[in-house]
């Protein structure tokens, strides 16, 4: 795939944050899977477009807007049509758990993600996260209630 780079990356990213389903269309393919690691409510397979899309829009409304995932390096294999990216993710929680305040309303990780790529756009991708950032993204994405319980987002 000698059109993959890595500002096709960047592009792919940027578009799937607008929000915009048509502009995410031309990065995303219609029948993308995407893998969000974790014990949560909103781990697991992203099964098409739209579902996807969904699922950014609750981290948008979750995080009150503050969300932002950065890719400070990414890798390109035009030839097998794959892209790597190493990035830190920012968030804060528009609300803590109620009756108190959750230690995981603020967000800091780095992880990657793995996207495989055909006829220019996303078919399938994956996500993984670096040391203990995957109990801060579970605590983030459902904190605990004062009596232990989770909060369910």
């Amino acid at each position: 795939m000698s059109d993959l780079t890595i500002q096709r990356v960047h592009r792919a990213y940027d578009a799937l944050g607008s929000g915009d389903i048509d502009r995410a269309l031309e990065y995303w393919d219609p029948a993308v899977r995407f893998l969000t690691p974790g014990n949560h409510t909103y781990a697991g397979w992203h099964e098409g477009i739209e579902a996807f899309m969904a699922f950014m829009a609750k981290v948008d409304e979750i995080s009150a807007g503050t969300f932002r995932m950065e890719p400070y390096t990414v890798l390109v294999n035009a030839a097998d049509g794959y892209s790597v990216d190493v990035n830190k993710t920012y968030a804060t929680r528009s609300h803590a758990a109620p009756g108190g305040v959750s230690p995981y309303l603020e967000l800091e990780i780095e992880g990657l993600h793995v996207l495989k790529w055909e006829n220019g756009r996303v078919v399938e991708g994956r996500g993984a996260i670096f040391g203990d950032g995957m109990t801060r993204f579970n605590q983030w994405w459902s904190p605990l209630n004062p009596d232990g319980t989770r909060v369910v987002v």
